[in-house]
């Protein structure tokens, strides 16, 4: 090749580097996306972005302000345990097998596919910190298939990651010098009664487990507060190696005891804490709907609340001063983890690697505080399964969406935004369509479920034979029917009608406070029939995928 002059000859030397470095720009350009997992637990949607303007929680809005906000998003069953290993496997709890706090998953699943299993095959980096899944649900390592490196921790971290001036906190949750007090005493006591190790936090539990708490101290002396800063470290290792991350952080507040730094609580006034306006059970509503708040009646400043209320056969009334106070604490817990969460997201534009890293961030199921004189989750009501999610991803315009949505769509959508094939075993569907068009839908509903025990004593209450029941629910944009099935029936049987001991349907158009089960009105005979026809179509599909 002849060239006129050197100028040209420069030309053509400049333009042959570019054909050969643009595969490598290119590569940069196309490589996979990061994904930042966020779990909160026990976060109901009463954020900023969800329309609550009495709470603080200006990061999540933040993070919502970048990406998809799924408003009518529903988990699978209103407990840690199942719901969260439904939305890190993509299937329901009757494909799981996880309906309980004990069950170990790949004991009774063994060939499970997690998300961040599958994404290690798909060349990422898998890694996490804090409460992911949930440990009763899983093996001592968090899951070993599904992490690159052995898990982090669950709770507690480091000694080098919490505040030096408080140390770690007392039974894993409270730094109040007063608890701490009464936690060593019991402690004393109980090896002096030569209680074992292993069970001297039960006994000094039952003596001293405060269901709040408000203390003048720094945001990691705390277990949120310090995982966070050790997450900071990770992202920061996750950066160099170069490979594109799955970061899994988990958040354990706010779960109960509601516990907060003393300026997290300052953020509220009491007095303006919003009591539910309906705690009565819902009119020709059935019992088996409902449960007796056990985990909160668990916490040692309740019982004795008990004597001055005069308590229902269901649920928990408090008094209206404490019911204030829980609310509160609720309200800091949430603005506590909603400061963490900045933390993760200030790291992530520090490194540079916010504009190619999908985020997501989810509660993994709601919360009662009061109504129905309900306290906790355990229930199919909207307050149990209503759950946020909020999905930010490189290329794709904020939006809000009032499609449904359910944890099991959660893994193919991931898949289907960071360009890896959607594996074909998933009860989800991709809500990347609706990310990208917010007024599409995928689906016409979400489906949540909960069992009920079988102990005698409900099954004498209840009034028939057996117990053990499995109440299935479907929301779509108006109504939740619920149909409760005695047994131990679960979706992979044929439906049997006479297997049905009790049904719901709440018309949130004209009652949000489900205060009225409309399933045996006449007036509601059309949704009736068509809820019950989609619950039926829906209960065949589960038992063909068998």
């Amino acid at each position: 090749m002849k060239f006129k002059n050197i100028a040209v000859y420069q030309i053509v030397i400049l333009v042959l580097l570019g054909l050969l470095t643009t595969p490598v720009f290119s590569q940069k350009k196309s490589a996979k996306p990061n994904i930042l997992f966020i779990a909160i637990d026990d976060l109901k949607p009463i954020l900023g972005c969800y329309g609550n303007k009495m709470i603080k929680t200006p990061n999540i809005d933040r993070l919502a302000a970048m990406g998809t906000v799924f408003m009518q998003n529903y988990c699978q069953q209103a407990v840690c345990g199942p719901t969260r290993a439904s939305i890190m496997t993509g299937l329901r709890p009757d494909n799981t097998g996880i309906w309980d706090l004990k069950t170990r998953m790949r004991d009774v699943n063994p060939d499970i596919l997690s998300l961040p299993q599958y994404l290690i095959s798909q060349g990422y980096s898998t890694q996490g910190i804090g409460k992911i899944y949930d440990s009763r649900c899983v093996d001592k390592q968090m899951d070993a298939p599904s992490w690159s490196v052995p898990y982090y921790n669950y709770f507690k971290t480091e000694a080098k990651y919490y505040s030096q001036e408080t140390g770690f906190p007392s039974l894993g949750q409270y730094q109040s010098p007063e608890t701490k007090e009464l936690v060593e005493k019991y402690t004393k006591e109980a090896k002096d009664k030569g209680i074992t190790k292993g069970e001297i936090d039960a006994y000094v539990s039952k003596l001293v487990k405060p269901s709040v708490e408000c203390a003048n101290v720094a945001d990691n002396a705390y277990n949120d507060g310090a995982n966070v800063l050790r997450a900071k470290e990770i992202l920061g290792k996750l950066k160099t190696e170069g490979k594109p991350f799955f970061f899994a952080v988990g958040f354990s507040k706010p779960h109960l005891p509601f516990v907060a730094p003393k300026k997290y609580w300052d953020m509220y006034n009491r007095d303006e804490m919003p009591v539910a306006e309906f705690q009565e059970k819902s009119k020709n509503g059935p019992d088996l709907a409902y449960h007796n708040a056990g985990e909160l009646r668990a916490y040692s400043d309740i019982p004795a609340l008990l004597e001055f209320t005069d308590q229902m056969d269901y649920g928990l009334t408090l008094p209206l001063d404490k019911q204030k106070e829980l609310i509160h604490g609720y309200y800091a817990a949430v603005s506590y983890t909603d400061a963490q969460v900045g933390v993760l997201l200030n790291t992530l534009d520090s490194l540079e690697l916010t504009e190619n890293t999908i985020i997501v961030l989810w509660g993994d199921h709601g919360w009662h505080l009061g109504d129905h004189n309900l306290w906790c989750k355990h229930t199919n009501f909207e307050q149990a399964t209503h759950a946020p999610l909020i999905i930010s991803s490189p290329g794709i315009k904020p939006s809000v969406s009032s499609s449904p949505s359910e944890f099991v769509d959660v893994f193919p959508t991931l898949c289907d935004l960071a360009g890896v094939p959607v594996p074909t075993q998933l009860d989800g569907k991709s809500q990347v369509p609706v990310m990208k068009q917010p007024n599409k839908k995928v689906k016409e509903f979400s489906v949540s479920q909960y069992p009920r025990s079988g102990s005698s004593g409900e099954t004498e209450r209840l009034g028939y034979a057996v117990g053990k029941c499995m109440g299935y629910s479907i929301r779509t944009d108006r109504y939740r029917y619920t149909i409760w099935m005695k047994d131990n029936f679960r979706s992979s049987q044929a439906f049997d009608q006479k297997l049905i001991v009790g049904a719901e349907l709440y018309d949130y158009q004209k009652d949000p406070n489900e205060t009225v089960n409309v399933a045996d009105d006449p007036h509601y005979s059309v949704p009736v029939a068509d809820m019950n026809e989609k619950m039926l179509n829906f209960l065949a599909t589960q038992v063909k995928r068998k």
